[in-house]
């Protein structure tokens, strides 16, 4: 058992390499290529003849590293991110926040009547259109540099508002799927908020406390300290219904002010980004294209939806936060990326009786379609800016 793990991490390391180098070759940011290495030697890769090129299986060593992944991606970002800075201008990302919430959201209820869903089905949908991809978007902004520039913090922004959001939305969802009454998801919805509180207050008056923790002369004890609390809050964020990622986030932000920051860069993110790429390999494994062919009118039709939504909703954020029209436009086309938070959802429609098994296909193809566009759209963007004429320089 011990060798066949072993031998199914070097098979995928190895293939992120190439598929990695393949794509810096070409000039192409390397995450559609996990993602397409994903498709190509999972469970679901093409047979040719008698051949079939499946490598590789979804195991606990893939959902494991993929888990860490998205936590470690969001760390970065919280140490990147000034929590104070976030809560003293309230009206911006309630304003950017709540636009973004109200126009995606309506747009995927909409959809699923549009294709004859039932309303508990169509706000499964609306939950997988919806949330743009923290872990994806996470990754863009650190490959293009763009982490330091101001759109980051409106991107930011949003992002932290959807995560609090899809922590209330999937509270009132397990409800619905087991059957219960709203008033069930009460008790865990509150239970999610108190631990939200906690973390928030862990970044604004906990950082001190933090970097002593973290502070330390060897690289070693500082790379176990740091991947090791983490993980820890993080794994605990996650039994108490909070997203990973969100707790992940709070506690680099932490110390998003300390001196650790150099650090940090030096000695963590290596691991960060080897977390990272099984991530994306890991979304690629779960696409199965032959499931993905039988909703392709709705697929089309909800990858048309979310670009529009995004795009103008993206922008007008981005107007909120008062950023320039090339920054806002940024900003507009970052939020196209759909990742885990959909992922979620589907996994609980398809957990829940009566909901219909076009859903959680949807999701799969909407994924995938909708991280390598909204990649392709950020890499893009220099290009877009001169199309559109606001290619002005950054201010």
């Amino acid at each position: 058992m011990a060798s066949t793990l072993l031998l199914e991490a070097g098979v995928v390391l190895t293939v992120l390499a190439v598929a990695g180098a393949l794509a810096w070759r070409m000039g192409q940011s390397v995450i559609p290529a996990y993602l397409l290495a994903g498709i190509a030697v999972g469970p679901h890769a093409p047979v040719i003849g008698d051949v079939s090129l499946t490598l590789v299986e979804r195991s606990e060593f893939i959902d494991l590293f993929a888990e860490l992944g998205v936590v470690f991606l969001l760390f970065f970002i919280g140490v990147e991110f000034s929590v104070a800075k976030l809560l003293a201008e309230p009206r911006r990302i309630l304003t950017a926040g709540g636009v973004d919430l109200v126009v995606n959201v309506a747009l995927g209820v909409i959809l699923g009547l549009a294709f004859g869903l039932s309303l508990v089905e169509a706000l499964f949908l609306a939950g997988i259109v919806y949330p743009s991809s923290s872990a994806v978007i996470t990754k863009s902004l650190i490959d293009l540099g763009w982490i330091a520039d101001p759109e980051s913090e409106a991107i930011l922004g949003v992002l932290v508002a959807e995560d609090v959001v899809m922590a209330v939305y999937l509270a009132v969802l397990a409800a619905v799927a087991i059957g219960g009454p709203l008033g069930s998801a009460v008790l865990p919805l509150a239970e999610s908020l108190g631990f939200l509180l906690g973390f928030a207050l862990l970044a604004t008056v906990g950082s001190g406390l933090v970097e002593r923790a973290f502070d330390t002369r060897s690289n070693e004890l500082f790379l176990l300290r740091v991947v090791g609390f983490t993980a820890l809050l993080a794994g605990f964020a996650l039994t108490t219904g909070v997203s990973e990622a969100v707790a992940a986030f709070f506690v680099g932000a932490a110390i998003s002010e300390s001196d650790l920051k150099p650090r940090l860069e030096s000695v963590i993110a290596p691991a960060r980004d080897l977390f990272a790429a099984v991530f994306f390999f890991a979304i690629g494994l779960g696409a199965d294209p032959g499931a993905v062919t039988s909703v392709v009118p709705l697929l089309a039709a909800g990858v048309g939806f979310a670009i529009v939504g995004k795009l103008a909703t993206g922008y007008v954020g981005g107007r909120a936060y008062d950023l320039n029209p090339r920054r806002s436009l940024r900003m507009a086309l970052a939020m196209v990326t759909r990742g885990e938070f959909s992922l979620v959802v589907a996994a609980l429609a398809a957990a829940t009786a009566g909901v219909s098994p076009a859903i959680p296909a949807f999701a799969v193809g909407y994924v995938l379609v909708m991280s390598i566009l909204g990649t392709l759209l950020m890499g893009a963007s220099d290009r877009i800016e001169s199309v559109l004429g606001v290619a002005e320089p950054a201010t």
